[in-house]
């Protein structure tokens, strides 16, 4: 990885940096950059992008970057570091979006109070699909449960669970539809890329 994905590498020493700097002062990191609701007197513009490097525990980021170091590093040395970097970003501002979106749906209808929201995790789900759309026979074996299974199928599995349980309100606390919106846009993208036949011009 360290010499064909500098992006990667990058990513995660970046996320690493931030999350020793929260350990340190809390109440500041999270009240300057995560990302909290636009209506919030807490939010600023930064907060969109500052929250893809923002995480809430030791297994969240744990989680988070070896996903990362798993597949990133494939997608990147395969689509080239300036390709990845425009698609991790692309994945994460999607998420965002789509995640502020039902958000406002929510305090238009319900007016719930909002947390606000941290983790590269709309990013990574944007990497998991870019790596299914480019190996999708490959075989990955989940940690938990020890299942196997395609990578196309693992994808599948995973938007379908987070689609039922963002609608549902299962597992609450965890932001599901920014999970969803970085797969959207991730989808979205390698197709456009594919449509220009661009996907593997790594210039």
């Amino acid at each position: 990885m360290q010499r064909n994905a500098p992006v990667t590498r990058n990513l995660i020493l970046i996320n690493v940096i931030i999350f020793v700097a929260t350990l340190l002062n809390e109440n500041y990191m999270m009240g300057t950059f995560a990302l909290f609701y636009p209506g919030s007197h807490f939010f600023r513009w930064w907060q969109i992008i500052t929250h893809m490097f923002m995480h809430g525990g030791f297994w969240h980021i744990f989680f988070n970057m070896y996903t990362l170091y798993m597949f990133g590093s494939v997608v990147e040395d395969i689509i080239g570091s300036r390709k990845f970097l425009i698609y991790y970003f692309v994945c994460g501002l999607g998420a965002a979006g789509l995640h502020l979106g039902v958000e406002t749906l929510q305090v238009t209808f319900f007016a719930t109070a909002l947390p606000p929201v941290v983790g590269a995790s709309g990013a990574i789900y944007g990497v998991l699909i870019a790596f299914a759309m480019l190996f999708p026979e490959s075989r990955l074996t989940l940690i938990f449960p020890p299942v196997t299974m395609k990578a196309r199928t693992m994808v599948i599995v995973f938007a379908a669970i987070e689609l039922f349980t963002g609608v549902t309100g299962f597992a609450d606390g965890i932001a599901h539809f920014a999970h969803l919106g970085g797969m959207l846009f991730g989808w979205l993208l390698i197709r456009f890329w594919r449509a220009q036949g661009t996907l593997f011009d790594r210039q």
